[in-house]
């Protein structure tokens, strides 16, 4: 992002009295929101592991020209190998994997709705894995975030006698998961390196494993065929989606607290399932809709309480 086009957008949103964080962190959740019907539309021609490996190699190689124009490439050091690895594998390769795997079976609302549960099982991890023990506050945002998961998983919702719909939506639990266990690695971990310096290297770490899976369970890519939808779709996943949308949260996320920042990522799933309808002219049941409201009820309380015990 050059300083002209930061300066027009901050002046721009001063006239309408909008922060230009809340205008970058807008931008981010509509992008991340609406690349998730996109790559469902992208899985009708890429099979789903060689899918994450095109999204997290093209999105390091932009990184890595955005970060030589600036000058701020870095090598990592000793102290960068652990914070690599966790978002690498975990963040990246896990939950993009085992995401993009489960979108194949799962339709999109319900899949971007339950891999952004991420901070009902923030409250989990912190409690098996680090011995956080929850506030009641935090115990009510996770009972009530829960009951929305059972009720978008319910036998009236998901295919029950369908193996892989089932399992598809065990591997966006898990994807959650995953992601949960890296945001609390996040907050303990000393910085050596600015993060945005060290995604390009994450992202390579995600993109090998992923590129060596995709062989073996998925083949060569030879029969891919590479048309102009395809490249559009391509492009906005890697480059715009995931590239684009890292530098705005490495610049803008941490301008906010981390109540603001989960309360602005509660916007993916609502506009990932808005953009689905729209583009797949899917239909969302009533069922459904409470569930959705009682997960984002639940993370609310939990990133409230999580604020209030802070303070």
């Amino acid at each position: 992002m050059r300083a002209s086009t930061q300066q027009v957008f901050k002046t721009r949103s001063k006239n309408f009295g909008i922060s230009s964080t809340y205008v970058w962190l807008g931008v981010m959740v509509l992008l991340w929101g609406s690349s998730w019907p996109v790559t469902k539309l992208a899985l009708h021609d890429v099979p789903p592991l060689w899918l994450a490996t095109i999204r997290f190699a093209s999105a390091a190689v932009c990184l890595v020209a955005y970060l030589v124009a600036r000058g701020q490439l870095k090598l990592p050091v000793r102290g960068d190998m652990p914070i690599i690895a966790s978002v690498g594998l975990l963040q990246m390769m896990a939950f993009t994997g085992l995401g993009m795997v489960a979108m194949v079976h799962v339709d999109t609302s319900r899949a971007v709705l339950l891999a952004y549960t991420t901070p009902l099982w923030c409250v989990v991890v912190a409690w098996v894995m680090f011995r956080e023990m929850p506030s009641r506050l935090q115990i009510a945002g996770l009972v009530i975030g829960m009951s929305g998961i059972a009720a978008v998983c319910s036998p009236g919702e998901l295919e029950w006698t369908n193996r892989e719909t089932v399992l598809g939506a065990i591997f966006l639990l898990l994807a959650a998961v995953s992601w949960a266990i890296v945001i609390l690695h996040v907050k303990r971990h000393r910085w050596v390196t600015p993060p945005l310096a060290l995604a390009p290297w994450q992202m390579l770490l995600a993109t090998i494993p992923l590129a060596i899976a995709a062989y073996v369970s998925e083949g060569p890519p030879t029969s891919l065929v590479l048309d102009r939808k395809l490249a559009e779709e391509l492009f906005f996943i890697g480059p715009i989606a995931t590239s684009a949308c890292f530098v705005i949260s490495a610049e803008y996320g941490r301008r906010i607290s981390t109540f603001g920042m989960s309360n602005f990522t509660l916007g993916v799933p609502l506009i990932g399932t808005v953009f689905s309808c729209l583009a797949f002219g899917a239909t969302v049941s009533t069922m459904f809709l409470a569930g959705l409201g009682l997960v984002v009820l639940g993370v609310v309380v939990s990133a409230l309480a999580s604020r209030s015990r802070r303070t």
